[in-house]
């Protein structure tokens, strides 16, 4: 029985890091900022595929017990481009965005079991690699110790960070619904919070 245990751990394996990965801060960098037009987001995942359009998702906190804001964003033309030899990062440009408002209470649920999930999944002293294909940049605020939490790397296929992707879905699908339909991804993210959140007990317990 110990083989197929084996096979399914390697299966399982997060091939994420802290920090950002070799050779990819100055185009990253470039997509965040085109992304956040300025604004700081509590926590923010930024796809940087291989060769199709960047896109994100962001955070972003409210006033008081108010609303937080939900944004969906999308580069109109691909950020990153080889252009004679060299490569070109177009900034200029104006992605397309859509936000949404979205409860506090779960908005502030998502930013905390991020938090943690990142925290079990990927120890402090590992740090990101370089990777030919498509890259996640999580960045998540971590309040206690001081400064952003970024990690990035290859999506997982397994495990926490999977179901956080899921819940990455739900996010992209309530910024393109109707109020009603949105109130059952608002539902639906709960049910996949609580799933993560049994998966991450089940892990550290």
């Amino acid at each position: 029985m110990a083989a197929p245990v084996a096979r399914a751990d390697d299966a399982c394996k997060v091939d994420l890091g802290r920090g950002w990965p070799p050779a990819t801060e100055n185009y990253g960098s470039a997509v965040e900022q085109l992304f956040f037009a300025g604004n700081k987001p509590v926590l923010s995942l930024t796809r940087l595929p291989a060769r199709s359009v960047e896109s994100g998702v962001q955070l972003f906190a409210g006033e008081g017990e108010g609303d937080w804001r939900l944004r969906f964003t999308e580069a109109d033309e691909r950020v990153a481009v080889w252009s004679g030899g060299k490569r070109e990062l177009r900034v200029g440009q104006q992605p397309d965005v859509v936000e949404v408002p979205m409860p506090a209470a779960l908005a502030r649920r998502v930013l905390a079991d991020w938090q943690r999930a990142l925290n079990a999944q990927v120890p402090a002293d590992r740090n990101a690699d370089f990777h030919e294909g498509e890259v996640l940049l999580f960045v998540v605020d971590d309040t206690a110790a001081g400064q952003p939490l970024r990690v990035s790397g290859l999506q997982p296929g397994c495990g926490p960070v999977a179901e956080m992707m899921e819940q990455v879905g739900l996010m992209i699908e309530a910024t393109d619904a109707s109020d009603e339909k949105r109130f059952k991804r608002w539902r639906e993210l709960e049910e996949s919070l609580d799933k993560l959140e049994q998966t991450l007990a089940g892990a550290t317990g």
